[in-house]
C-alpha cells in the first residue's frame, strides 16, 4: 500500500458533515457508543482484535464516518511472501504494519481496516474496526486509500503480489472476511474493488488482480445471491479529490468527445468538476455535486471501439491495458494487433465472449469494475 499524504482526505470531511472550517476539530465523532476497552467479537471470533495481538494506542481519536459504506477496497502489502504461516508470525506482521503507518507514514493508526496474513489469520487493522463492523452501519475513517477512506473498508492482504499469487489459505480468509463485510454493510460481491482503480499504485500486483474475477465468484457463492441480481455491469465510481488512472481513462474520454482542455494526468480537479458536470446536463444526467462518475455516465461517455480505431479513446483503453500487465500495449492512440490481443485477453478473463471488440462490458472490466459474465455462481441461480 503506498504512502499518502493526507490521512483524512477534504472529501470525508464534507461528506460527514464537518467541512473545511471544521477540519481542525475533526475528531469530533459521530453518534456512536463511546470506544471501551476492546473484548474479542462474539459474532466474529476468528478476528484478531487490536488488543489482542498488542496494537499501541492512537496518536489522535479514531473517527467514525458520515458516508454509507459502498465498497471493499483490496490491496496487498508490498511485504516479502514468507512462508511463515503462523498466528505468532500474524501477530508480529500487525505490529508491523502499525509501527510503519504510525511512525514513517505518520498516521494515527493502522491505515487499512483489516489485514489478512498469508497463513489465513484475520486481524483487526485500525482501532474500531471490529466494532463497526459489528454494528454495521457506521465506518472508521481509514488512511488506506484517499477518496474513499470514508467509505471503504480497506483491507490488507500479506504479501507481494505482481508475478505471484496468494496462497489458498489467505484467498479462504479474504473470501470470509468479504462476506461478512458485504452482510454487515449491505454490499454485494460485486462491490470489491482493487486499490489502483482508484490510487496510482501497483497495488494490489498484477498476479492478484487477475483473480479478483474468481474472488468475486467465491464471494457471491457463499453469500448465496441468486444470479439474476446481479447487475450487467458495476462500475468505478470516481469522483472529486479521487486521483488515478481510472481518473486519466475519464479525460482520454473527455477529449474524445470536445472537452479538449482537459489534461490527461489522473488528477481530479476542478476543470474536470465542469466538464463533468456539463457533460452530465448535455445528456440529461442528473448533474452530481461531487462530479461522480456513475452508471449513466460511464456508459453515455465509453465509445465502442475496435481495431483501425484512433483517438484518445484508444489512448485510455491502452493506458490501462498496459498498467495491467499486457506489456506489450503501447499507448499510442492506435488500435493496433498488440491491442486487440490485450482486449481478447481482458475479456477472456472476465468471462465475456474474446471478440476484440470494446463494448460497454469490455470498458467496464478494463476500468476495473464488475461484470455479470465474470461470477461463476455454482449453486446460486
Amino acid at each position: 500500500m503506498a504512502v499518502h499524504e493526507h490521512e483524512v482526505d477534504r472529501r470525508t470531511l464534507f461528506r460527514a458533515g464537518l467541512g473545511a472550517a471544521a477540519a481542525a476539530v475533526v475528531g469530533t465523532e459521530l453518534a456512536l457508543p463511546g470506544a471501551a476497552a476492546a473484548v474479542p467479537s462474539a459474532e466474529f471470533p476468528w478476528i484478531i482484535d487490536c488488543d489482542s495481538w498488542g496494537a499501541r494506542p492512537p496518536s489522535s481519536p479514531i473517527q467514525i464516518t458520515g458516508n454509507t459504506t459502498n465498497k471493499i477496497i483490496l490491496h496487498h502489502m508490498a511485504f516479502p511472501n514468507v512462508t511463515d504461516y503462523s498466528r505468532e508470525h500474524a501477530i508480529q506482521l500487525a505490529r508491523d504494519c502499525q509501527n510503519l503507518h504510525m511512525d514513517t507514514n505518520g498516521w494515527a493508526d493502522t491505515g487499512q481496516h483489516f489485514t489478512v496474513s498469508r497463513g489465513g489469520y484475520v486481524l483487526e487493522g485500525r482501532h474500531r474496526s471490529l466494532e463497526t463492523l459489528e454494528i454495521g452501519e457506521h465506518q472508521v475513517i481509514a488512511a488506506h486509500c484517499p477518496g474513499e477512506n470514508g467509505n471503504a473498508i480497506g483491507i490488507e492482504n500479506e504479501g507481494t503480489y505482481i508475478t505471484e499469487t496468494p496462497p489458498e489459505a489467505l484467498l479462504d480468509s479474504l473470501v470470509r472476511l468479504c462476506v461478512a463485510v458485504c452482510r454487515k454493510f449491505r454490499l454485494h460481491a460485486w462491490d470489491i474493488f482493487g486499490h489502483w482503480d482508484f490510487r496510482f499504485t501497483d497495488c494490489p500486483g498484477i498476479a492478484f488482480y487477475a483473480q479478483f474475477p474468481m474472488v468475486r465468484s467465491r464471494v457471491l457463492a457463499q453469500m448465496g445471491t441468486p444470479r439474476h441480481e446481479i447487475p450487467p455491469r458495476r462500475w468505478p465510481d470516481i469522483w472529486r479529490f479521487v486521483d488515478s488512472p481510472v481518473v486519466q481513462v475519464a479525460q482520454y474520454l473527455l477529449n474524445n468527445v470536445g472537452y479538449t482542455d482537459l489534461v490527461p494526468n489522473g488528477i481530479f480537479g476542478l476543470d474536470m468538476n465542469a466538464a463533468v458536470a456539463d457533460f452530465q446536463a448535455r445528456n440529461g444526467i442528473p448533474v452530481d455535486p461531487d462530479a461522480t462518475f456513475d452508471r449513466a455516465t460511464w456508459e453515455a461517455l465509453v465509445p465502442h471501439l475496435s481495431q483501425q480505431d484512433t483517438g484518445p479513446a484508444v489512448s485510455a483503453l491502452q493506458l490501462m491495458l498496459s498498467r495491467k500487465g499486457y506489456g506489450d500495449v503501447v499507448v499510442n492512440g492506435d488500435y493496433d494487433h498488440a491491442t486487440m490481443k490485450a482486449v481478447q485477453g481482458m475479456q477472456r478473463l472476465h468471462g465475456l465472449r474474446p471478440t476484440g471488440k470494446v463494448d460497454l462490458s469490455t470498458w467496464c472490466a478494463v476500468v476495473g469494475g464488475a461484470v455479470r459474465e465474470a461470477f461463476h455462481t455454482g449453486s446460486a441461480t
